[in-house]
């Protein structure tokens, strides 16, 4: 190819000095239609194997039963690649123009290693989407990896470029940047950082893709979507995405609600306070109101019958409620939250249910409901949760019960009429 190169100059030079055209002349022209052949040349190789190429692929693609062709073709890969051909080319015919070959031939090379770290970009992308296609992607994902190699791989390339450039060996320029390790840590911190804590994350199972995360400091409460080398993105239940450096996850605390999905149930609790001026012993009426409902029937028989037998064993005067035992109305009401749970379709039966009294406040006496709602769905979880707590509220008056509240207006309203 060079000695057709140089046979072609000559043969458009004594032409041009043939037909009267000076030496200078015959020069500028002679390399004018040089560069205008050589960019022919390029342009007709690289749409003739780019057109090859594609095809020969379309047609593994379509025949093949896998997504990597596919996502080989969508990411171009391939199309990045043959753009050395047009540079292959103008290598070729570079001594074609002897005063300029050397550096021709540099740049040339320069603008080659730059393809192929921007094609291998594009193929590293290209098998982080082939992984994210099988499951265990979401136990490990790679992408913080492949960015590693990315890093590593441009730093190369651009050392590859710098020696070309400068008529040197590269392992001079890696010599040089050994030397200089304290500056480069400094500047890939971050990026050192994030790799050590992608390896921590992965090999510890701490965050999966699809994992329900919770960090307030970063305000994140959502799914993960994307866990990289430098961030983990979030997207928010409010759909606005939020963005964690990869090492805070390490270093600081979140909250990972994926074993209460993997439990299948979602806990419920909180407290309804009592008014403690509304609790009082159980009286026979009451006793006999209490006894017609389903789900504390059998509960006030055997009771009844457990504080008969205890006060007449320990010879208990049981005409005043003050001795012996006796029912009372919030322990009865109580007992009725907790068959009510126990026979609700929606309550996990295999997890704790528990209605239990706390400490008493100024705000009265707090119930608390500590139970799991059967399923995960957020729109289920409120949907149950506010029918159990809408029958209780609306149930307790029938235990001669009050719910504590501050006074409203409607109070005073009533005060002052």
């Amino acid at each position: 190819m060079e000695t057709s190169g140089l046979q072609v100059v000559e043969y458009i030079k004594k032409q041009l000095i043939f037909q009267g055209v000076n030496e200078v002349w015959s020069v500028c022209i002679t390399n004018g239609i040089m560069v205008l052949l050589i960019a022919l040349i390029s342009l007709a190789l690289y749409t003739a194997v780019k057109r090859i190429v594609l095809k020969v692929m379309e047609t593994v693609a379509a025949k093949s039963k896998t997504k990597w062709s596919d996502i080989l073709l969508e990411n171009r890969v391939l199309d990045r690649l043959i753009r050395i051909v047009p540079a292959l080319v103008v290598h070729a015919f570079a001594p074609a123009f002897p005063a300029y070959r050397i550096w021709i031939q540099r740049i040339v090379l320069c603008y080659i290693i730059f393809v192929i770290l921007l094609a291998l970009d594009k193929l590293l992308d290209t098998v982080n989407d082939i992984y994210s296609n099988f499951e265990v992607s979401k136990v490990r994902p790679i992408k913080g990896y492949l960015q590693v190699i990315k890093i590593i791989a441009y730093i190369i390339g651009i050392i590859a470029i710098i020696g070309v450039l400068l008529n040197r060996s590269p392992w001079i320029l890696l010599g040089s940047i050994g030397a200089a390790s304290a500056v480069l840590l400094l500047v890939f911190q971050n990026s050192i950082l994030g790799f050590v804590a992608g390896i921590q994350l992965t090999s510890n199972n701490m965050v999966q893709l699809g994992d329900w995360i919770e960090m307030p400091k970063y305000s994140a409460d959502g799914e993960v979507k994307e866990i990289s080398l430098h961030t983990v993105k979030v997207q928010n239940w409010d759909k606005t995405i939020t963005t964690i450096p990869t090492y805070a996850l390490v270093s600081e605390s979140f909250k990972n609600w994926k074993g209460m999905e993997e439990a299948g149930g979602r806990r419920i609790k909180r407290s309804i306070c009592i008014d403690m001026t509304s609790v009082r012993f159980c009286t026979e009426e009451m006793l006999e109101r209490f006894g017609h409902i389903q789900y504390i029937k059998e509960y006030i028989k055997a009771k009844e019958n457990e504080v008969e037998s205890y006060n007449k064993e320990h010879g208990i005067d049981s005409t005043d409620m003050v001795n012996g035992r006796h029912l009372t109305n919030i322990g009865t009401f109580r007992a009725y939250v907790q068959s009510y749970l126990k026979s609700h379709p929606k309550i996990h039966p295999g997890m704790t249910q528990m209605v239990r009294q706390l400490e008493p406040t100024e705000k009265g006496i707090p119930i608390e409901i500590y139970v799991f709602v059967s399923g995960t769905a957020w729109a289920n979880y409120e949907s149950v949760q506010a029918d159990i707590f809408d029958h209780i509220l609306a149930v307790i008056p029938e235990f001669d019960l009050r719910i504590f509240q501050n006074p409203t207006g409607y109070d005073l309203k009533n005060i002052t009429n």
